[in-house]
């Protein structure tokens, strides 16, 4: 996909990264495909559909969130929230005077597209949810309620030795038992490759161990239940059937909640299933947004 990027400048001076395949005229931009990417990941995570939608004609926004990768806003922690996420969004989309759009967000990421929407619902036509949860992550994720026992032990930790937890952080990518922990636990070991991996652990230890931590409070701070039920757009939820992070059941409860929803679940995927499956699901993707 040929990229051109640049930055925007936010209401409270930061700086968020973003790139389009098209050209940053004044020209109206409706239809757009807006990647949304998970905790402590980054558009490595839509690699897989990038190029798949540029070369269909689609005009397609990615973005780094605030405190991520090329954006700025490390150094304030606490205004890293969805509802700045989304704010943010807002100004890229009146920059690029972006009219209309579809949503596309993974695990964390459908957080920020529903709080996006929440907001702004005449600005998205269509959603596409991929493994995500419409209720705290604490007590779901790997299908038990450890995230909540284990959450303050470890940022405890970090309080206490910031310099060794921080190195530990950043070395995932070279630790052979933590890639193999990560591809078991969280993609189809059959069709994603240890490089893919080793790539992804890379990128994640860019990402310092406190945004993470912010993150998850986030998600188990946002609210989002209570207002699911008011969003009317067409979506589409993709989930794995083999999914460790975020049980497939949670799913269907989501279907259950927005009421024009329809449910793909992906047979042997994991939380991952954009990756795992790539050719499919693009495929039913495609079908959605075009029908």
């Amino acid at each position: 996909m040929k990229q051109f990027s640049n930055y925007i400048h936010t209401r409270d001076n930061e700086q968020i990264y973003f790139a389009t395949n098209f050209e940053h005229d004044q020209t109206e931009h409706t239809d757009v495909i807006v990647f949304n990417y998970g905790l402590v990941c980054s558009n490595f995570h839509w690699s897989k559909q990038l190029d798949y939608f540029d070369q269909l004609g689609y005009k397609i926004l990615i973005h780094d969130y605030r405190g991520h990768y090329k954006s700025t806003g490390i150094d304030h922690l606490e205004n890293i929230t969805f509802e700045n996420i989304a704010k943010d969004l807002k100004e890229l989309f009146d920059s690029l005077n972006i009219t209309s759009s579809y949503l596309v967000g993974h695990s964390m990421g459908v957080n920020t597209s529903l709080e996006f929407t929440k907001r702004y619902p005449e600005l998205v036509k269509k959603m596409i949810l991929i493994s995500g949860t419409i209720i705290p992550v604490h007590n779901i994720m790997f299908n038990t309620n450890l995230t909540d026992q284990v959450s303050p032990k470890l940022t405890g930790l970090l309080k206490m030795f910031p310099k060794q937890f921080n190195a530990f952080w950043k070395s995932g990518g070279w630790n052979p038992l933590i890639r193999k922990m990560v591809h078991s636990g969280g993609f189809n070991l059959k069709t994603v490759s240890p490089e893919f991996i080793e790539i992804y652990l890379n990128k994640l230890g860019q990402l310092g161990p406190e945004l993470f931590f912010q993150l998850i409070e986030q998600m188990n701070q946002h609210d989002i239940l209570s207002f699911v039920n008011k969003i009317k757009c067409p979506t589409l939820i993709i989930g794995g059937d083999n999914d460790k992070v975020i049980p497939n059941y949670l799913q269907k409860l989501t279907l259950k909640e927005l009421s024009n929803s329809e449910l793909y679940v992906v047979r042997n995927g994991s939380h991952v299933p954009q990756v795992d499956f790539p050719d499919m699901v693009n495929e039913r993707m495609t079908f959605f947004l075009e029908h």
